[in-house]
């Protein structure tokens, strides 16, 4: 840099549209100037840095602003994504958080008694004549339209575990009478 005898001053004022060039080239929209700042620290590094028998200067300073601004366009995306990703989880405490997911989508569950089917008396004669597991299997697989695999996952145990929930729980129900009406 010794043998550089070019103040930062004036290299900036011959060198100032390649800044605007690679915030035109990058189609970045920048009206608080962030990349226009981020390209001029850039310039100031590389000549700072530069070594001049590595090659031109210009093509430098483009290699360095270019990064520069690459850099800050992926850090902004991942910020964007961190605040996403914060805003949808407190949207998720603020509904309460009873949601289940198929795929990639999320659900809110529907509450038992908010089905329009529901019946309180019928599906409590039914949950007395059955265990725990075979009213989870009516519960989750009847109700909620959930898969056995799902329920699976959900219950800790295997698919077969649920199925058999499935197969008692219809031996116990074509035995019984069930009042019409």
């Amino acid at each position: 840099m010794s043998e550089n005898k070019m103040t930062f001053e004036e290299i900036f004022e011959q060198n100032e549209r390649r800044i605007h060039y690679h915030i035109h080239r990058l189609n970045i929209r920048d009206p608080h100037q962030e990349f226009y700042q981020e390209g001029l620290f850039a310039m100031w590094n590389a000549y700072r840095s530069y070594q001049p028998d590595k090659g031109p200067l210009a093509t430098y300073f483009n290699y360095v602003i270019r990064h520069r601004m690459i850099d800050l366009i992926r850090k902004q995306t991942k910020e964007q994504e961190k605040m996403s990703l914060y805003a949808q989880r407190e949207k998720v405490e603020q509904d309460d958080g009873n949601y289940y997911h198929h795929g990639s989508n999320a659900y809110p569950v529907m509450r038992v008694a908010d089905l329009p089917f529901y019946d309180g008396g019928f599906w409590q004669e039914i949950r007395d004549k059955l265990s725990e597991n075979q009213w989870k299997w009516v519960k989750y697989y009847v109700i909620e339209d959930m898969s056995v695999k799902e329920i699976a996952e959900q219950e800790g145990v295997s698919v077969e575990a649920v199925k058999s929930w499935g197969k008692e729980v219809r031996r116990k129900l074509q035995g019984l009478e069930w009042e019409k009406g």
